[in-house]
């Protein structure tokens, strides 16, 4: 594959940021602050109804209104409100979950989602670009019917930051998740190095970061990064997150390309890595290092 020189310092950059950092901020992707302020702004209004109207939307299994169900009894529960919808496959919408309230929530999120979608198909193309490889090699696992879903979070105002995370250190499950953050309240941190840094808000940008399984068919040449959500004193902190998996009984591992006699095959071909995920990371258990050869 031959690219003009800006294409390919492009994809390197690309390169470097996932295989360092495993992250980064999108602000090309053609939405504009007008409507992600929209996105924002049908989230907050959600949070804000009684508890008796969010109710009605409350969580059955991993869809709807609600926090975790208890697996655990070294289970930490998350400092947050927030409700989990899934978005694609559309036939596999369950709609009783989404909100009629506000009017407009529904029509936002689905124009949210689309544009989230076209942005995922680019990036799938360039990460394999990125490492000279078929430029299917990702989206090919991903299948027809991958799984987008979606949450949109709320975290209140904590009496204890020092001690309570709104959301706990982890990795994803996901193969590319997509955060829109809060306009004005910082929370995301993202470890490298046994360090944690504050990711800064960009007001028009979205926050990209791969998961497990995108680490997991890239051979662990890109970085499935640890994150946490620390909570504030005094103000609240709204994100939305959008995460694509591939459809659950496909199998995924490693790109052959990305296997050699250098660099042997560090993952087993996998399944449903979600319910593998989810259980271990109720549990503490680190997910990766169960699908590890």
């Amino acid at each position: 594959m031959h690219f003009s020189r800006e294409v390919e310092n492009e994809l390197e950059k690309l390169r470097s940021a996932l295989a360092s950092w495993g992250c980064f901020q999108d602000i090309g992707h053609g939405m504009s602050i007008q409507f992600l302020d929209k996105v924002r702004g049908i989230t907050k209004r959600f949070f804000g109804l009684p508890m008796e109207e969010k109710k009605k939307y409350s969580r059955v299994g991993i869809e709807g209104y609600g926090s975790d169900s208890v697996v655990s009894e070294k289970q930490v529960l998350d400092w947050s409100d927030r409700i989990s919808l899934r978005i694609y496959p559309e036939d596999q919408r369950k709609l009783r979950f989404w909100p009629q309230n506000p009017k407009d929530f529904r029509e936002t999120l689905e124009e949210y989602a689309m544009n989230i979608k076209s942005i995922t198909d680019i990036l799938f193309k360039a990460m394999a670009r990125s490492l000279n490889v078929e430029e299917n090699s990702f989206s090919r696992q991903f299948g027809d019917r991958a799984i987008m879903q979606g949450r949109l979070i709320l975290y209140p105002p904590c009496p204890r930051p020092d001690q309570i995370f709104g959301l706990k250190a982890h990795s994803d499950r996901s193969g590319v998740t997509v955060l829109l953050q809060d306009k004005e309240v910082q929370g995301l941190q993202v470890l490298r190095d046994d360090k944690w840094f504050t990711v800064p808000i960009i007001g028009h940008a979205l926050f990209v970061n791969l998961g497990d399984q995108m680490q997991i068919m890239s051979n662990g040449v890109f970085k499935s990064p640890m994150h946490r959500v620390v909570t504030n004193r005094e103000k609240e902190n709204i994100s939305i997150a959008v995460f694509n998996e591939p459809e659950p009984e496909k199998e995924i591992g490693p790109v052959d390309e990305l296997v050699d006699e250098k660099t042997p095959r560090k993952y087993k071909q996998v399944k449903n890595y979600a319910a593998i995920n989810y259980e271990c990371f109720q549990k503490g258990l680190v997910a990766l290092d169960s699908v590890k050869f």
